[in-house]
């Protein structure tokens, strides 16, 4: 590791800096999250990787929180069910983060097709403007989940202090991601930079399963946010990134999908009641 980090040009931190444990990976970890978040009064929680434990969605139920879960296959999605998820989240493989293999236009429909019209889905992976928003009922979801696209945010920028980090999303196109276990241990998509392409060389060590990955690469991970290099940095995102090309604010992020969403269906309806229309 630290003969990686040397030879990409990035600096130690220093004494007594470094983000220590994992980010939430560990069970005893996630159950404080759980202890925590019925004081802030949530209306959701979800989960990225399984179902929640029955018990952390009974408690859920009895506060009147909706649980809602991702999946990247309809197995993983009937299980959630079967488990007492209320909202499936049908994350296809284009997705920032921990994705399976099947990409959102084969996997919305499957998942919608497999829980039945009683469970409701939200297409998630790759998601950004207002045609793909349209896509995702049209699949048969009841609405979208996205997460990429809000890290060119004017608002995140106030609370990210990694510059480098934006400055690579500006730049990427959606062939800049690769989908791999460094991060986590688990297959996830990141941004495609040096780090990246260390792990692919010939001497690179296989990735350890989670959360032992994570655990080796968390001292690397705050190196590289601090050193603040486009070109070495360990960041999760879609492949949604190649249409993040400015920094807009919030509200900009929100109503351009809303604006294309009606444009979409406008067409689409038009589509529909002339098929011989232009």
């Amino acid at each position: 590791m630290d003969r990686t980090l040397q030879q990409l040009g990035v600096p130690p931190l220093p004494e007594g800096e470094g983000r220590e444990g994992v980010l939430g990976w560990l069970h005893s970890v996630a159950r404080s999250h759980v202890d925590i978040a019925p004081a802030h009064r949530p209306v959701l929680i979800a989960n990225a990787l399984g179902s929640p434990p029955v018990d952390v969605i009974e408690q859920a139920h009895a506060r009147g929180v909706k649980v809602a879960a991702l999946a990247g296959a309809a197995k993983h999605a009937l299980s959630h069910v079967a488990n007492g998820v209320d909202i499936i989240i049908a994350r296809g493989y284009e997705a920032g983060g921990h994705t399976g293999e099947i990409a959102s236009m084969v996997l919305t429909p499957e998942i919608v097709d497999a829980v039945g019209p009683d469970v409701p889905v939200l297409g998630a992976g790759g998601i950004g403007t207002g045609r793909q928003v349209a896509a995702s009922p049209a699949l048969g979801a009841q609405g979208v989940w996205t997460g990429s696209v809000w890290l060119t945010s004017e608002e995140y920028q106030q609370l990210n202090s990694n510059r480098g980090m934006t400055d690579a999303f500006l730049r990427a196109t959606s062939a800049d991601t690769v989908r791999t276990r460094i991060y986590t241990g688990k297959p996830a998509r990141l941004l495609k930079t040096k780090w990246t392409r260390a792990w692919e060389s010939e001497d690179a060590p296989t990735p350890l399963p989670m959360p032992l990955q994570n655990l080796l690469v968390s001292d690397a991970h705050s190196r590289m946010s601090a050193h603040g290099d486009p070109d070495v940095v360990s960041m999760p995102v879609g492949q949604i990134v190649g249409s993040m090309n400015e920094v807009r604010p919030v509200a900009t992020v929100m109503a351009d999908p809303v604006a294309g969403f009606e444009q979409a269906a406008a067409r689409a309806a038009g589509i529909a009641a002339d098929p011989d229309a232009p």
